[in-house]
């Protein structure tokens, strides 16, 4: 901030500007992006975490042998921490008023993740690391083509890469 430059302004005016519009949720006056545009973004990075969420899953029940289980477990820990950031997009998505899409239909075509389907470990494993590099690669984009306009949804993104 420079120096000298007052932010205090006309706080009454500013709290009044504030309420006025309640139906948009947490965005504020000064939140830029579109809104619906942001929403529909969201839901399909939901979709990707969701077809994560249920890939670590599935890999975690094919795991089998001896040799195979601290790969389970680290299947089952993966499949927390993508639900965990499926829960972070949906509290957003409602934040900006809308509605958050767990609808099976079209869930693969909305995702930016494949589901699978290898039944060996490093079939598994390569699955794995393609889906994470595709959510890398698209929680990248996001941040990049919202910038500013939304700060709020950048730096939960931010937090998820």
């Amino acid at each position: 901030m420079p120096a000298g430059k007052d932010l205090s302004g006309d706080v009454e005016s500013v709290r009044m500007r504030e309420k006025m519009p309640i139906g948009q949720g947490a965005a504020s006056d000064g939140h830029q992006s579109d809104r619906e545009a942001v929403i529909k973004i969201l839901n399909d990075a939901l979709a990707t975490e969701i077809v994560c969420v249920l890939r670590y899953r599935r890999h975690y029940c094919m795991a089998l042998g001896i040799r195979a289980e601290s790969f389970a477990s680290g299947f089952l820990e993966h499949a927390g921490e993508e639900q965990s950031h499926a829960d972070q997009i949906v509290t957003r998505i409602v934040q900006l008023d809308g509605a958050p899409d767990f609808s099976t239909y079209g869930l693969q075509a909305r995702s930016r993740s494949e589901y699978g389907g290898s039944t060996d470990l490093a079939g598994m494993l390569q699955e794995d690391l393609v889906a994470e590099r595709m959510a890398i690669d698209t929680y990248r984009e996001i941040i990049r083509s919202l910038g500013d306009d939304d700060p709020a949804t950048c730096r939960m993104m931010e937090t998820i890469l």
